[in-house]
């Protein structure tokens, strides 16, 4: 078979021409009516969806990147997975708990006695829940009403969590034969009070770190104050600190989410 030879162009040839476009098919990239060059569909209708108003997938492609848990998930399940693990010892007797009461008898009693009780008393509702409600009545007068209610109904879930499970548990204390003292009641309070506060007042300062700084020391001191007083086994102290901590976790989140679409005066 014979092939019909092509034209093709030379070198010679004064006319270029230009590839012409097929009848009936879409360009990606046509000129504009107006002749500015700017990439437009063919049928004349403009994208449902402009292409800066996209969000950026992986890679830098348009596209919606579906969301992914991030470290507050991650620090929310992990709180509550040692908190299930310290339940879980303490309930059946296990070895966690027998190391706890050994530890518990080496510690008791070491230390002044009145500043092991002052420093149990910051967890005292007397102590700690002014100081939250002075820094909810703060971020009321600044119009952050969001982040008031989230601290707030934070601190109406400590009874509603603790109660129960000392009731449930029912675990004597170091010195009392009484039961109700798993978790610890008053670490609870200052862990949510003292934790709430600040996350109310962070943004408030230039240095936001020392806001949650201040509320770790005080609720350490008030875990190590009931601890070398007698009022609490340690797992007592630590099991209250990784439940509130979760709780704390979802407050700050809501808080966060809220800020962003709150002004502030």
């Amino acid at each position: 078979m014979r092939e019909t030879p092509r034209p093709q162009g030379t070198a010679g040839d004064s006319r270029a021409e230009h590839p012409q476009p097929c009848p009936g098919r879409a360009l990606a990239h046509t000129t504009g009516a107006s002749g500015s060059g700017t990439p437009h569909r063919s049928d004349g209708r403009p994208p449902h969806t402009p292409r800066g108003a996209r969000y950026a997938g992986q890679g830098g492609r348009p596209g919606t990147s579906p969301p992914v848990p991030g470290r507050p998930a991650f620090l929310f399940a992990t709180l509550l997975c040692v908190f299930a693990v310290i339940t879980w010892q303490v309930a059946s007797g296990g070895p966690l708990r027998r190391l706890d009461e050994r530890l518990d008898r080496a510690v008791t009693g070491h230390g002044p006695s009145w500043l092991a009780e002052a420093l149990a008393d910051l967890g005292s509702m007397p102590v700690a829940l002014p100081v939250l409600a002075a820094a909810i009545g703060y971020a009321l007068w600044r119009g952050l009403r969001r982040q008031a209610l989230i601290a707030a109904v934070t601190m109406a879930l400590v009874p509603l969590l603790i109660v129960p499970l000392k009731d449930w548990i029912a675990r004597p204390g170091p010195l009392e034969a009484a039961t109700g003292y798993y978790p610890s009641g008053h670490t609870a309070t200052a862990m949510v009070a003292y934790g709430g506060a600040a996350l109310l007042l962070s943004p408030c300062v230039r240095r936001r770190w020392l806001m949650p700084a201040a509320a770790g020391a005080l609720t350490v001191a008030t875990g190590i104050g009931l601890v070398l007083h007698g009022y609490h086994w340690p797992l007592d102290v630590l099991a209250s600190c990784c439940l509130c901590g979760a709780l704390l976790v979802v407050s700050s989140t809501g808080m966060r989410r809220s800020s962003s679409r709150t002004p502030r005066r």
